[in-house]
């Protein structure tokens, strides 16, 4: 009953001055308001974050072999590698070497296009981000023409609406002349353009377009251009990733003599998401860290308000111990009510933050996440600045001596 005497006493005292209340509150709201803001908007860039990652292949495996020496060191994957994997183990979804090289295709009343052409297998489709765009016309290389190696190509519809001013060119025939060998290849599907998104921001005619043929039609035209660089493998589960890559590295050192000898790597989407997170949430609590600073200020206003506040009210708390209150009770009527300050302005300060990061994550295109956790962390440091900032003064108020608290003019 007395607590809640307490509490209510406390309440009166803050609404008696609403102003100097709001002041006092102020360096805690803004504290609060900006620690939430921080959270909310980096948790949900976080989020985007890993939402694209799992976009662009959370299961995805990739392999490579580290010795730059690897052709003459017969460290180099091959395709017999690819099959042998594909064959003893099961987790395996999908695999595709990587071969990429550079050429330029020559625009008509315009600067030579630059191309970046993508050899693969007929899993490329799903293993690679250039292959895997929507075809929009046409059709991917099949499996006789994989076999025959056959000089067909599948461009993006950028290189299209440059080279063809439109995008429907299944049929046509392309040059794209690369190490000085012009490669004259048939036309079968168009995929989306890569920077339909960036269209007014960037000149899309200065950015690379992408192609893709099959392996064996670059080897065919081109050997010494098809050495593999990578081997990107889809695994089904993304609980089996690791062992896939475990695995797959080992079959690639037994085949090859090299058991032990780390040139065989491979990398994991997850991994790399574990990274970027790491980083980002080190950033962010840093960021958040630095926005608490103002808590700090706002807590030393508070006990600043609270002194101010023990003075005007000394004949008060002389009455109060005359009238048999103990020192116990008066430290903690003035407790209570730095308590509920710092409570308060926490709240004001949340309800802010959550409309800031809400203003500031439409601009960003950002979801914020504004979790129970950072909530309840943000509510137990403003009590905890209450607390701390009111003991001196609540300390004060209760060793005030009844007699010259009630002499005090």
């Amino acid at each position: 009953m007395l607590f809640l005497e307490n509490i209510k006493m406390a309440i009166d005292s803050i609404f008696s001055n609403v102003l100097r209340s709001i002041l006092t509150m102020l360096g805690i709201i803004i504290g609060v308001a900006a620690v939430i803001t921080i959270l909310a908007v980096g948790n949900g860039a976080t989020e985007e974050i890993t939402d694209t990652f799992a976009d662009v292949g959370a299961t995805t495996v990739t392999l490579s072999a580290s010795d730059s020496e690897d052709e003459i060191s017969g460290d180099a994957i091959t395709l017999d590698d690819l099959d042998v994997l594909r064959e003893s183990i099961d987790e395996i979804d999908y695999i595709s070497p990587l071969v990429r090289t550079n050429g330029q295709v020559n625009i008509e009343d315009g600067p030579d296009k630059t191309v970046m052409m993508e050899a693969g297998n007929l899993d490329t489709q799903q293993t690679s981000q250039t292959m895997s765009s929507q075809i929009i016309a046409g059709r991917y290389y099949n499996e006789q023409e994989l076999e025959n190696a056959a000089e067909v190509v599948v461009i993006d519809a950028d290189l299209a609406q440059a080279a063809f001013n439109r995008t429907d060119v299944v049929g046509e025939n392309l040059r794209i002349v690369t190490d000085s060998t012009p490669l004259d290849l048939l036309i079968i599907g168009v995929t989306e353009g890569m920077y339909e998104d960036l269209q007014g921001e960037f000149d899309t005619a200065e950015l690379p377009s992408f192609v893709s043929i099959p392996y064996t039609t670059l080897d065919n035209l081109l050997p010494q251009q098809t050495g593999i660089e990578e081997v990107h493998i889809l695994v089904n589960d993304t609980d089996e990733i690791s062992s896939v890559s475990q695995q797959a590295v080992r079959l690639l050192e037994l085949r090859h003599d090299a058991v032990d000898s780390n040139i065989y790597n491979a990398q994991n989407f997850l991994n790399a998401l574990d990274q970027v997170n790491g980083v980002l949430d080190l950033f962010i609590q840093f960021i958040a860290a630095v926005a608490g600073i103002a808590l700090l200020v706002g807590g030393i206003g508070v006990m600043n308000i609270m002194l101010v506040s023990v003075t005007e009210r000394t004949r008060e708390i002389g009455t109060r111990k005359a009238l048999g209150a103990t020192t116990n009770m008066i430290l903690v009527q003035f407790l209570i009510e730095a308590v509920l300050l710092s409570v308060i302005g926490g709240l004001i300060g949340l309800l802010i933050g959550a409309g800031l990061s809400s203003i500031l994550g439409s601009a960003l295109n950002i979801v914020p996440q504004i979790t129970f956790g950072n909530v309840s962390a943000v509510l137990i440091f403003s009590i905890a600045i209450g607390v701390f900032f009111g003991i001196y003064p609540a300390k004060r108020a209760a060793d005030l001596n009844p007699i010259d608290a009630l002499r005090y003019e």
